[in-house]
């Protein structure tokens, strides 16, 4: 009996624990994440096959199961340029961005999130405003040196000139 009680309360802290860390409201189990990685997985094939209808269906299941994950939504939203369906990229994009906006608010120390953010920025088109993250992202993280050699190097404009990242821009 006192087993019982004590795996039912281990059990009701471990939910009330995952729906306090979960993102966007949504819950997201390890078997959801497995799940998606697998589903990207697939996409990654279907890229290279050149199916992008393949790769967009794959990927559309990933981000429902993990709409928290940003990296996804930029790979959906270039299938989708891939595809001319530029209404769609948006929309991923847009997505992206809230991905790595709700990162960069989880972990306030890891930069990684704010650099994504100006990528996404530029996808959008929104080239200015991914600057302007950049040189804020700077001020906030002084010390750090991966950031300093991106900016410094001017990284940024030469994803801008790569013709790669024109195909995926909107």
């Amino acid at each position: 009996m006192k087993m019982r009680l004590t795996l039912w309360l281990a059990a009701g802290a471990l939910v009330l624990c995952a729906s306090a860390c979960g993102r966007g409201g949504k819950d997201i189990s390890e078997v959801q994440r497995k799940e998606a990685a697998l589903l990207v997985s697939e996409a990654e094939f279907a890229i290279t096959l050149r199916d992008w209808a393949r790769a967009e269906a794959a990927l559309g299941k990933a981000v429902d199961l993990c709409p928290d994950t940003g990296p996804y939504w930029v790979s959906l939203g270039s299938v989708r340029m891939r595809l001319s369906n530029r209404d769609g990229a948006r929309a991923a994009y847009r997505s992206a961005l809230k991905a790595y906006q709700d990162e960069a608010d989880a972990d306030e120390e890891d930069v990684e999130p704010w650099v994504q953010q100006a990528y996404v920025l530029a996808l959008l088109g929104r080239v200015d405003e991914g600057r302007a993250l950049l040189a804020k992202t700077t001020k906030r993280f002084p010390e750090n040196r991966a950031l300093r050699s991106f900016v410094e190097g001017k990284q940024f404009e030469g994803m801008l000139a790569d013709p790669k990242f024109k195909e995926m821009a909107l």
